[in-house]
């Protein structure tokens, strides 16, 4: 692709994403996001960035467990080209259950088992026995008989990913906007327009709708985990990942709501709670901060790619799935842009033309 003049919007994950690459490519680059540098409180920030493909296969579609085994493979060499270290680590998924939710562990692990008949290259997960689980995570061995461990799996410091990422933008070919609320149809002389507002793009996609999430960060030191953990629930999934220096985040609510309050004293908790059933030391921690965000949603909870005209392209609906998902959408937007559909189409990306009106 020939060097173009791009206007990216939004400045979440998938904004920085393809601004960054763009621009190393040789392109000029505008950004404009409505908030300011820092987006905190969006969803990117409050993420816990799990790279789980064949956990998150009990709870959506095959080909988003297919773009999350390539994003799996393909988030070590975009981080490896940032000048700012970022978190990550692959030590696989632990998932555990209380003795009187074995049925819904069961069905999990049926799940597990469909997902791998279709996709074999994602890795077989290991049932733990209570020694099995003692060796893997000492700390649990008295509250879990048992488990399953799902090899290959990761996660990633969300936070200093996008830290890492506003750094890269500080180059000679980007322009930043902050608080700039503007739409594609602005930007008539630009050769591309790339929309990644997520649920800002509303007014634009109409489809679009917000699914709440809440989240809360509490620092545990004295609570040893080594990964991420999921806890099966016939409620909500629970899931704590650990992040670096004593910080945990702990989250499973999803709620259809556009709201973006505080959240309630009875998810909180509940989360808690849950946390706590899983390990005592979780009595002791200190709540660093409970948060909700709203994730950009379409209406089959599957992300799409948008062409709408010859020159823009609106990316969105990446749901729970963000940071699993985001490298495949980012390698299939950039192939669509330079008239190549092979990645899409082999990761089973929907994209969808349209004719600017």
């Amino acid at each position: 692709m020939a060097s173009h003049h791009c206007v990216v919007l939004g400045a979440g994950l998938m904004g920085r994403l393809m601004a960054w690459t763009l621009s190393q490519q040789g392109h000029q680059v505008q950004l404009h996001e409505a908030q300011a540098p820092s987006v905190h409180g969006s969803a990117a920030w409050v993420a816990a960035a799990m790279l789980a493909p064949l956990a998150e296969s009990a709870i959506t579609e095959r080909n988003v467990v297919k773009m999350g085994a390539y994003g799996l493979k393909r988030w070590p060499s975009l981080l490896a080209q940032l000048q700012q270290k970022v978190f990550f680590q692959q030590l696989g998924t632990l998932v555990v259950w209380h003795r009187q939710d074995l049925p819904e562990a069961n069905r999990f692990a049926s799940k597990l088992g469909e997902t791998r008949q279709h996709l074999p290259e994602l890795q077989a997960p290991v049932s733990l026995d209570r020694q099995a689980l003692q060796a893997l995570e000492p700390s649990l061995a008295e509250s879990f008989q048992q488990g399953l461990f799902l090899p290959g799996e990761a996660q990633l410091d969300n936070r200093q990913l996008l830290d890492a990422l506003r750094h890269q933008l500080n180059h000679p070919l980007v322009t930043l906007h902050y608080a700039s609320q503007v739409s594609p149809e602005q930007f008539t002389q630009a050769d591309w327009v790339i929309d990644c507002r997520g649920i800002g793009a509303r007014t634009d996609w109409k489809h679009l709708r917000g699914v709440r999430g809440e989240v809360v960060r509490v620092h545990a030191p004295e609570v040893q985990l080594s990964r991420p953990l999921r806890l099966i629930h016939p409620r909500y999934p629970l899931y704590i990942a650990p992040k670096q220096e004593g910080v945990f985040v702990i989250g499973a609510t999803e709620i259809e709501t556009d709201d973006t309050s505080p959240a309630s004293v009875r998810s909180s908790l509940e989360l808690l709670s849950a946390a706590y059933s899983v390990h005592k030391g979780f009595a002791e921690a200190r709540i660093l901060e409970i948060n909700a965000q709203v994730r950009p949603t379409l209406a089959d909870n599957l992300p799409a790619i948008r062409l709408q005209g010859p020159r823009c392209i609106h990316i969105n609906g990446l749901y729970r799935h963000g940071f699993l998902i985001a490298p495949a959408m980012l390698d299939a937007a950039l192939g669509l842009m330079a008239g190549n559909h092979d990645i899409a189409q082999s990761l089973g990306i929907r994209v969808m033309e349209e004719m600017q009106s």
